[in-house]
């Protein structure tokens, strides 16, 4: 997992001193590979009841809904937002109370 990290760092100053599509393609796959290992990261601490990233996790699972929908294109502008708002929610709720269990009823730990 740091060895995706430290390649999605390289692959970030590589593009933003790169030109053209290529500097975009290596910003995204950076980026990208950054993010779902930081990710993979959160998603083992808070299960683990090591620490809680409730917030991040139900973030990201309000952003992933929210954009599946905006790019099916179905519902309108305004849809995707409203879903991204009650996944966040609903996410955070339940993210919330897995930590305490998996904590031994702690809310948060630094």
């Amino acid at each position: 997992m740091e060895l995706c990290i430290l390649v999605g760092l390289v692959l970030i100053v590589v593009g933003f001193f790169a030109t053209g599509r290529r500097a975009v393609t290596l910003l995204a796959f950076g980026l990208a590979l950054v993010g779902l290992a930081t990710l993979d990261l959160s998603i083992r601490e808070h299960f683990a009841g090591f620490r809680s990233h409730t917030t991040l996790l139900a973030g990201a699972a309000g952003v992933g809904s929210g954009t599946v929908l905006f790019a099916l294109g179905l519902l309108g502008p305004v849809a995707p937002l409203v879903l991204a708002v009650v996944v966040f929610a609903l996410a955070w709720w339940g993210l919330r109370r897995t930590f305490r269990r998996r904590a031994g009823g702690l809310s948060f730990r630094a």
